[in-house]
């Protein structure tokens, strides 16, 4: 073996941070093989729309994570005002019973009174720490990690982690924001709901037309959608940020669906092992930006690490998914010895063939092929309508009240 490829079985793993908004997408993570998972708590993160968890579900998640070997990090990644600094403490205090591996924050406040608690603080991006003078004097005040401004190229990554040994964390996949790092004041300014509270309504995804006021003549822009940027991924490029020597790769998404954190969380780490298996070719990479492209997204750009994302603009409203999940019904019992699930169909009916969807927060996401269906009277059938209670074989552990989805193919 030579000397480069000895280099690079040596080189450092990066940690695959995976997001969290409930428990289903909490245990789709896990099951994914993600290293840490990143949650909040309802009231001072920067998803308030997302589902989150409550200040008694902490132990319930630091648990799980530890069950699958994985850390744990609260984000308090919010502004603080002076009032609420009693139930940030409180908060705080919960975290450091509960065994949370780190907070991540960006409000000194929040920096100070967790480093009381001897809590290891993870920077946030909306902190916009883009040289080594920054991270050094944050570094000065107990942070151990930091997540960079987005708007960092590669190149300057690399400079700053030659002059630091702190750690560095980097976003790898998710929504981007046309603002610096996030600090937009648009939802604040139009709805009275501030993006640097989580509560974002993002105006900026909606389609704009441009007008003169003065003699009310309309510019003629091509793309309407002039504030809204594509998603980043950087599965083309991975083996660069890996071969930068990046101590955390993060998946953005609190907000989206246990599917998607599911894909997304596997086809990343599927990519981590195969550079590490020296297998990462690129017809490896094409697929897997394949399977990237079934979930939710805006199309994908490289972001801000190998230059200005200029024109980077998407041209849609909305997911360019290439599937969709259609809600069928719910799963009404689980039969273990014989694997097999009742499920009332709700709202639509099925067939062999159909690939389902069962999502629940202790199952995750599990995914199957339908090959058999069993009506009430236990009598196979090929299709079942609307309505009707069926039994499925289960190739995995589903549970009652689970909720089973049809996924449907939109490319063609």
């Amino acid at each position: 073996m030579n000397q480069s490829k000895n280099s690079q079985l040596n080189r450092a793993r990066p940690e695959l941070l995976a997001p969290a908004g409930n428990f289903a997408t909490l245990q789709a993570a896990l099951d994914s093989g993600c290293d840490a998972v990143y949650f909040g708590i309802r009231g001072f993160n920067m998803r308030e729309r997302a589902d989150n968890f409550s200040l008694r579900d902490l132990n319930s998640i630091v648990a799980r994570c530890r069950q699958h070997g994985v850390r744990a990090y609260l984000a308090l990644n919010t502004i603080i005002y002076e009032n609420e600094l009693n139930a940030v403490q409180k908060i705080l205090r919960q975290a450091s019973h509960s065994g949370v591996d780190a907070i991540i924050a960006w409000d000194l406040a929040v920096i100070k009174l967790a480093r009381e608690l001897d809590l290891a603080v993870h920077l946030s991006t909306q902190a916009s720490v883009a040289n080594s003078q920054a991270l050094e004097l944050y570094q000065s005040l107990g942070v151990k990690r930091f997540v960079l401004a987005r708007e960092c190229s590669l190149k300057q990554i690399k400079t700053i982690r030659s002059k630091t040994n702190a750690e560095i964390e980097v976003f790898i996949h998710g929504a981007m924001c046309v603002s610096e790092s996030g600090r937009c004041f648009i939802s604040q300014f139009l709805y009275g709901k501030s993006a640097n509270r989580g509560e974002c309504l993002q105006p900026c995804r909606r389609a704009y037309r441009v007008i003169d006021l003065e003699n009310e003549q309309e510019l003629n822009i091509e793309n309407h959608f002039i504030f809204s940027p594509k998603d980043l991924g950087t599965i083309e490029f991975i083996d660069q940020l890996i071969a930068a020597r990046i101590h955390a790769f993060k998946i953005e998404g609190r907000a989206r669906s246990p599917e998607y954190v599911k894909t997304v969380v596997t086809c990343y780490r599927q990519a981590i092992d195969w550079y590490f298996q020296q297998q990462l070719t690129d017809e490896r990479k094409q697929s897997l930006i394949h399977q990237l492209k079934t979930v939710y997204h805006r199309e994908f750009s490289t972001g801000f690490f190998l230059g200005k994302p200029v024109n980077e603009w998407t041209q849609h409203d909305g997911s360019l998914a290439t599937t969709r999940k259609q809600f069928l019904g719910i799963v009404t019992n689980y039969y273990k010895k014989a694997r097999a699930a009742d499920i009332l169909l709700q709202a639509d009916g099925l067939k062999i063939g159909d690939k389902l969807l069962f999502i629940g927060p202790t199952t995750g996401v599990q995914e199957t092929k339908v090959t058999s269906i069993q009506n009430s009277q236990l009598i196979p059938i090929t299709q079942a309508e609307k309505g009707a209670l069926i039994g499925l074989k289960m190739p995995m552990l589903v549970r009652r009240n689970d909720r089973v989805y049809k996924l449907v193919s939109l490319s063609g």
